[in-house]
């Protein structure tokens, strides 16, 4: 998996490379929607009288799909199986950004649909990144002595908003109730209906958040090692302690310093796996696996849902999981 973390996304010279090609397809693209009539599907509704709302990654989408319920119709602007962050839309999909009754995305994770949605001037944008906290991470997240909203270890000088939000179900939630808003904004005629979806998509992420407590409450080791350093909110929330190869920037090489870390981590806390991601390269983690004479597994980012994933949809994956978490750490 691939996640730009927040504010660093200008840093890397693809994101330099792409910046022009964003705004020209931006540009297409609404030139695009003015062109098209009534005959190509302009206006905020489907056919069927459902709101348009269109979601920017599979995170997103679940909570439009969820929340709006029969009332939505939602389209991901990212396929299964594609990194958010490489996203590049097409003149089509940005002109459905302008005529989407609603929108739900997360910004800083794809430069291409936050320069979209800035254009299409659109008037019901829930963005995930201001319905709940945002912390800083790194390569390393202590969640046994968290205490404030700013992590206090940043490894290899790597930190930047951490836009993996919906790891967490706590703060998951509280994107809920943002999104519940703005739909009901935009279609007031269901608003209680929008209403009734949410609580029970808050109870579900509540009965998620206890299974994980309960779950991991038993453990012989608090440590985790991934292959970047997506899971930093659910450590926070746990109490557990996530290593990360590459930080939150998965494209960057870890130094032979940080490589050195790792194996003395792993020795000390008694780490027997080293968690990789199903769309991501494994090399590197098998490479410390191999090295470390420990087992690997998949603990998914559920930034998409493929044949790959262990389950049909959020709620299945984050149970996998907690599952593979409890292995890991030798929870009973």
């Amino acid at each position: 998996m691939n996640v730009r973390p927040i504010g660093t996304l200008g840093t890397l010279p693809a994101r330099r490379i792409r910046t022009a090609a964003v705004a020209l397809a931006t540009a297409a693209g609404l030139l695009t929607l003015a062109a098209c009539g009534a005959g190509d599907g302009a206006g905020t509704r489907t056919k069927d009288g459902k709101l348009k709302v269109v979601a920017s990654f599979y995170p997103m989408q679940y909570l439009a799909q969820e929340i709006g319920g029969d009332h939505v119709s939602v389209t991901n602007l990212t396929k299964p199986g594609v990194e958010p962050h490489d996203l590049e839309l097409t003149p089509r999909q940005t002109g459905s950004l302008a005529e989407a009754g609603a929108i739900v995305y997360l910004k800083g994770i794809q430069p291409a649909v936050d320069e979209a949605i800035k254009q299409s001037e659109n008037k019901h944008v829930a963005d995930a990144a201001s319905l709940t906290a945002m912390e800083k991470h790194g390569n390393e997240v202590d969640g046994r002595h968290h205490t404030t909203g700013d992590n206090h270890s940043h490894s290899e000088n790597e930190a930047g908003n951490d836009p993996h939000i919906w790891l967490d179900p706590v703060k998951y939630a509280e994107v809920a109730r943002g999104v519940e808003k703005t739909l009901a904004e935009a279609d007031p005629e269901h608003e209680a209906d929008f209403r009734k979806n949410t609580d029970s998509l808050v109870k579900k992420l509540g009965d998620l958040d206890a299974k994980f407590r309960d779950g991991l409450k038993n453990r012989t080791s608090d440590t985790f090692v991934t292959t970047h350093a997506a899971f930093g909110y659910l450590a926070e929330r746990y109490g557990l302690t996530e290593e990360a190869i590459s930080g939150l920037d998965p494209e960057s090489e870890p130094s032979a310093a940080r490589m050195k870390d790792l194996h003395r981590l792993a020795r000390d806390h008694h780490v027997n796996t080293v968690f990789f991601e199903a769309i991501a390269n494994p090399a590197t983690a098998r490479t410390l696996a191999k090295d470390l004479h420990v087992g690997t597994d998949v603990l998914d980012p559920l930034e998409g849902i493929t044949d790959q994933s262990k389950g049909d949809d959020y709620l299945q994956v984050m149970q996998s999981n907690l599952v593979a978490l409890q292995k890991a750490l030798g929870a009973k």
